[in-house]
């Protein structure tokens, strides 16, 4: 069989169809479109379903915690009558310690259930983690593909760290320096092996996610009487976008704002071997959240199940060193020790909730993302040593890549908002040069507006400006 790098490419789509049991063909109609509930479908467990196979594998029911002293630090810096009590649900109770947890475990069930040996994963290394240790206990074999150190065979603490705990479920890792021999890799092992792709962006994936979002949503119903207002969700690859919002739907909380929060690592390339080994956050940051909000498509999957802008309702950014403050803001305050990376959202809960009434609640939905290596003093040491300046000041100082400023006070901590429909037109600017359309039919327009959240007039209004006529 020809392994060059072309017809591994080539064969992609073959390879993708054997390793996780969907015929993507079958969904697409159209131009553009793609049936995404019928994608969704695949999945043959409901939710109740899935809460119990979760469970065999320590995963799920996580305690949702009330953050009572920081709410009260936040609301000394709020306007009178301002400050929304904060919630957590602590996902390191999981069993490797993250939400991801959630996702892998029905990958790797359903890959035992369906007769596969073992399962694959590509990852930076927090999925991988979760991957290795779900296999641990179903009893298949683990491959996780991980890219590890920039061209000098240099890598982030964190990151060797989260490869160290792959290895420690059992799994086999394979360490790649970065640049696009990821995917080339991972699609020759899993056709050498026949493994199932565990990928973070199937259905199974993104449904595994779905019981966090019911969780958040029903428990807060029964303690406090009402839905959250807002749930606050780390945004990288839209995964954890994706299910916790469908998750939130599910319960029946049709009016809680779905809001988006990414570290901003603006001007950095996460493909970029200068650029590697300067971001102090290996997930969870802009270089991850803009690409694939604007185009969910570029996974390693066909058709991505991990689709944010269908259910965002805001998005906005916060800087490493507000991150790496709240971190020690939830030590110091709550006894609660957990990564900078899963600290993303909470820092954009705390800036939030100042603007927000004091009745009203706000949930950060995790807190972790793997417990490795995840101290603050290790990153920002290889930071330093990395020539990023790292200074206490006014955190809009933050050059991603040249500083990292820590807030004096939590009155200096805040937020930028993303224009959605800045990103809403980039998608559609994608959609129509991927599939190099010039016309589209309605039912596409009909899509587009789903799968972005905006109105079909707007989508139409787009297209045209863009030099797509509607038939």
């Amino acid at each position: 069989m020809n392994k060059s790098y072309q017809a591994v490419m080539g064969r992609k789509n073959e390879i993708m169809k054997k390793s996780v049991g969907i015929d993507y063909k079958v969904l697409e109609y159209g131009r553009i479109s793609f049936d995404y509930e019928g994608l969704m479908k695949n999945v043959p467990y409901d939710l109740e379903d899935i809460a119990k196979i979760q469970s065999e594998t320590k995963v799920g029911k996580t305690p949702l915690f009330e953050l009572k002293n920081l709410t009260a630090l936040v609301r000394k810096y709020a306007p009178k009558g301002k400050g929304a009590r904060i919630f957590i649900k602590d996902e390191a109770a999981n069993c490797s310690g993250s939400f991801k947890d959630r996702r892998a475990s029905l990958s790797v069930y359903h890959a035992k259930k369906i007769g596969f040996k073992g399962v694959i994963a590509a990852t930076s290394g927090n999925y991988g983690a979760t991957v290795a240790a779900q296999a641990a206990q179903r009893g298949i074999k683990c491959i996780v593909v991980q890219e590890v150190y920039d061209s000098r065979k240099v890598g982030q603490p964190e990151i060797l760290e989260k490869a160290r705990k792959c290895e420690a479920y059992g799994a086999e890792v394979v360490q790649l320096t970065v640049g696009p021999e990821l995917f080339y890799v991972f699609l020759t092992l899993l056709e050498e092996t026949g493994y199932f792709n565990a990928s973070l962006y199937t259905p199974y994936s993104i449904a595994g996610i779905e019981t966090l979002g019911y969780e958040v949503a029903a428990e807060i119903k029964e303690r406090e009487g009402k839905f959250p207002d807002a749930v606050v969700i780390t945004h990288a690859g839209g995964g954890n976008v994706t299910g916790t919002a469908r998750g939130v739907l599910k319960a029946g909380a049709k009016d809680t704002k779905i809001i988006g929060a990414s570290v901003d690592l603006t001007g950095l390339h996460m493909a970029s071997d200068n650029d590697f080994n300067k971001k102090s956050f290996t997930t969870g940051h802009t270089g991850f959240g803009v690409p694939f909000a604007v185009w969910p498509d570029r996974s390693d999957v066909p058709r991505n199940a991990a689709r944010p802008l269908r259910y965002l309702d805001r998005y906005v950014t916060v800087t490493q060193g507000e991150v790496f403050y709240t971190t020690e803001l939830l030590a110091q305050l709550e006894g609660l020790e957990r990564g900078p990376a899963g600290n993303t959202s909470l820092a954009a809960a705390i800036a939030l909730a100042k603007e927000m009434d004091e009745d009203q609640i706000i949930v950060v939905q995790e807190t972790e993302y793997t417990g490795a290596g995840k101290h603050p003093l290790a990153q920002l040491s290889f930071a330093r040593e990395n020539g990023i300046e790292v200074k206490i000041g006014n955190p809009e100082e933050n050059i991603p890549g040249k500083t990292i400023v820590i807030p004096e006070n939590l009155g200096q901590m805040g937020y930028k908002e993303i224009d959605l429909d800045d990103l809403r037109k980039s998608y559609i600017k994608n959609a129509v040069n991927t599939y190099n359309v010039k016309e589209v039919e309605d039912v596409d327009v009909e899509f587009l507006a789903e799968d972005i959240k905006w109105t079909k007039e707007n989508v139409a209004k787009t297209l045209k400006e863009f030099g797509v006529k509607v038939m």
